[in-house]
């Protein structure tokens, strides 16, 4: 396994397992099986309901728990001051766990400035080991470096090698703010697993599309959360430490990047407009 350090102080797998549109029982059996085949960081959140599932795992696991980088999310119908700090408790029974290594708020919507200073009271009481955010764009970023007290630790945003994500890290790397992906694979889309620039370049190696994707990503400084129900597939994402990518490989696969989201588009206003009318019937 390979590291990053964040917040100054606590070492981060580079290479993690995502829990996103999986129910909560089949939460419980997957993340049992990242475990045993040597994963140690946890994504899960709020909103995707399956955090007692994560915990419940985490704890027959045999994993001592100190060994375990977990990562969870705020939801935005949970910001605002008292109640982000609420809704970090309430994550914590659903866990069953005393701490979270690194507690992210999901969206940079609502009062996302009322809910970092609840994020900050429970990083002072130890809730969590460290703070961030997820699908921040670099001005938001930016603004929250610039005005907290504590600035984010990571940024999760849509990565993968139709939309690489350049200025953004570049943008990360000058506020020390550490890179992570979601959705690493683009979750199929553009026929990902299929692409044959990345199936040639696996064929060197032995290794399939998707190893030489998170390959790609990890080695530009990027932590990579994929996902699967499988075990086998599990076991093959994480193998992906044994062979190097030469220049000219990330050079080929540098060209895949389309500049855009494939994904989730957070800059389409009809996209945002959507989710934010959804969260805010829920509230």
């Amino acid at each position: 396994m390979e590291y990053t350090k964040i917040a100054g102080r606590l070492d981060m797998p580079m290479l993690g397992y995502g829990v996103f549109q999986i129910d909560d029982e089949t939460t419980e059996r997957c993340v049992g099986d990242a475990l045993a085949a040597g994963y140690r960081l946890i994504d899960t959140a709020q909103a995707y309901m399956n955090e007692r599932g994560v915990g419940a795992a985490i704890a027959k696991s045999g994993v001592a728990r100190e060994d375990i980088f977990l990562v969870d999310k705020v939801w935005v119908s949970n910001y605002g001051e008292g109640k982000t700090y609420e809704s970090i408790k309430q994550s914590l029974q659903l866990l069953g766990l005393d701490y979270i290594d690194l507690m992210l708020l999901h969206q940079p919507y609502n009062d996302y400035y009322g809910a970092w200073r609840d994020m900050e009271r429970a990083l002072e009481e130890g809730l969590v080991k460290s703070i961030g955010v997820s699908n921040f764009d670099p001005v938001r970023l930016l603004d929250l470096c610039t005005f907290a007290k504590v600035k984010p630790a990571l940024n999760q945003v849509e990565t993968h090698v139709f939309w690489q994500q350049k200025p953004a890290h570049a943008n990360m790397e000058q506020l020390g703010v550490q890179h992570m992906a979601w959705g690493p694979f683009a979750e199929g889309a553009n026929d990902f697993f299929h692409n044959p620039l990345l199936a040639e370049v696996g064929a060197k190696y032995g290794k399939g599309v998707g190893q030489v994707a998170l390959r790609y990503l990890i080695d530009e400084g990027v932590v990579v959360i994929p996902k699967s129900v499988k075990p086998e597939r599990m076991a093959e994402n994480f193998d992906v430490f044994d062979f190097e990518l030469t220049a000219d490989d990330k050079a080929a696969i540098a060209g895949l990047d389309t500049d855009h989201s494939i994904c989730y588009d957070h800059t389409d206003l009809t996209v945002v407009g959507g989710l934010l009318g959804f969260i805010k019937s829920t509230m």
